[in-house]
């Protein structure tokens, strides 16, 4: 049996300002933190219940560092999408989240590797929380502005999701075997949310139903006709904190559909809220997430619109919509999410971390569905039989009689 890695000496402490906090271990080597427990050595986690750090060993616990203020600020998106043409997309595309980094554990020496966009995880031979501080930090990365932590505790996501499987009738006994094949974690998920105010001048038609008579005798009928006329008008719309994922390798839609997100309750960034949670940055920058964004809000304003020029039915000709204000924040949004291998193919689930939404895709069972005709076509033929038998029966005591 190979022996354990054997813990390297402690790098240089990092150089203190008055902004960083005093309860982060630095390691200048690997770019990383972790949160050391100050009464027995053990590391710190963001613990849900309490909304405190908390050592897992000891149970001390001490209040979250945050910057004091009303919460995060918007951005204003238009400065923001100027400066990244600016840099260019060679700039943007920064090879700090490209392939991966292998850091050491500062606390059992053992390899940890950070993906992609992953920022922090845990050691997977210590299970020491690290966060990486080169992505976050660097110059050509947005900063993040805020976070919404996790409500929702393990003990809670399990039992919704235990829920939301069970009642999957038709999937494969082996997918509900999720608690052993799959895996179950805590994923704060990178977003921009977008605010804007806008103005739209439209052109289109307006259609009233109205009824005629038309024919004579057997030929007469009603007919349903429409009166069209002209019409114009100006409306407005105001969006408040359109969250648009910013995450690749996540099923979009799924996770579209565990909103409406509390970003009300969103607050200042601090990196103590993800100790010992998984957090990624973006994939995707605010200009590209700017595209899903402007098409919902399209969609809206489109409703705006038709509900302006009333009627029965309503045909826009044209229409130019003028954004007053445009801003934009960079928050991280608590998930927690299961991954199940099935036949070769992950399933995602997701649970909003807040409300305890639960959205996800799950395999269907041949065996079971074709169980279930077979059932319907059994029971379509004993109605059948049933049927007959009964009315065979009427028939013959009434020849009787």
């Amino acid at each position: 049996m190979a022996d354990p890695p054997v813990p390297p000496p402690l790098p240089p402490a990092a150089p203190t300002t008055d902004d960083d906090d005093e309860r982060a271990l630095f390691h200048v080597t690997e770019s990383t933190r972790t949160y050391p427990c100050h009464q027995c050595g053990d590391q710190l986690v963001f613990d849900i219940t309490t909304q405190r750090l908390a050592c897992p060993s000891c149970g001390a616990s001490q209040e979250i560092a945050e910057d004091e203020g009303p919460g995060p600020a918007e951005r204003d998106l238009r400065t923001a999408l100027a400066d990244l043409r600016q840099r260019g997309e060679a700039a943007v595309a920064t090879t700090q989240v490209e392939g991966e980094k292998e850091i050491v554990c500062q606390s059992c020496g053992g390899h940890t590797t950070f993906s992609g966009t992953l920022t922090a995880t845990r050691c997977p031979y210590c299970a020491t929380p690290i966060q990486r501080d080169d992505v976050h930090d660097a110059p050509d990365r947005l900063p993040v502005d805020g976070v919404v932590p996790f409500r929702v505790d393990e003990d809670h996501a399990r039992a919704v999701v235990e829920e939301w499987v069970s009642g999957r009738w038709f999937a494969p006994n082996e997918f509900k075997k999720y608690k052993r094949t799959g895996s179950f974690t805590s994923l704060y998920a990178a977003y921009f949310t977008y605010d804007a105010d806008t103005v739209t001048v439209y052109r289109g038609r307006r259609g009233d139903h109205y009824t005629v008579t038309v024919g004579s005798g057997q030929n007469r009928r009603t007919e349903t006709r429409t009166r069209w006329r002209s019409v114009s008008g100006t409306v407005g719309n105001r969006f408040d904190d359109l969250a648009v994922l910013a995450n690749d390798g996540l099923d979009r839609q799924r996770v579209t559909e565990l909103e409406p997100w509390p970003t009300q309750t969103a607050r200042s960034f601090s990196p103590e809220y993800v100790a010992g949670h998984l957090c990624r940055t973006y994939d995707n920058d605010v200009s590209e997430c700017f595209g899903e964004a402007n098409r919902r809000m399209d969609d809206v304003i489109a409703t705006t619109v038709r509900r302006d020029i009333g009627g029965d039915v309503q045909q826009i000709h044209s229409s130019s919509t003028d954004f007053r204000t445009l801003a934009y924040k960079h928050l991280m949004l608590p998930i927690w999410l299961l991954t199940v291998i099935y036949e070769q193919r992950p399933f995602q689930v997701f649970i909003n971390g807040v409300t305890g939404e639960v959205q996800g895709r799950r395999p269907w069972s041949k065996v079971k569905i074709a169980a279930a005709v077979v059932a319907a076509i059994i029971a379509v033929i004993v109605a059948v039989v049933i049927y007959n038998a009964v009315s065979g029966g009427s028939s013959t005591t009434g020849t009787g009689a």
